[in-house]
């Protein structure tokens, strides 16, 4: 009987995984990425299912961002100014009227 299946793995050497620790700033800049990504996702969903899901998501990463943002200049690690350069109300209503 023919053996179809091998039991070997492909990877002999185990995953490495970064665990270096993660900075506000680089959290700050990752959320900030994907709150872009989501708004493109928005801009081009066309099933109603689809947009509310964005929807959710793009309020849960502004949730996010904003606590990043405040729990940055609260440390004074990063200048008031650059930290808002998005705002949350405005981009949502931005989205929703244009």
């Amino acid at each position: 009987m023919k053996t179809y299946f091998s039991q070997k793995s492909e990877h002999n050497s185990p995953a490495e995984e970064d665990y270096s620790p993660v900075t506000l700033k680089d959290s700050i800049e990752k959320t900030r990425r994907d709150l872009d990504m989501a708004y493109a996702g928005f801009d081009n969903a066309v099933e109603t299912d689809l947009i509310d899901s964005y929807i959710y998501e793009i309020n849960a990463l502004q949730m996010r961002y904003k606590y990043l943002t405040d729990l940055a200049a609260a440390e004074g690690t990063a200048e008031k100014e650059d930290l808002n350069v998005h705002s949350a109300i405005r981009t949502l209503v931005s989205h929703v009227f244009s």
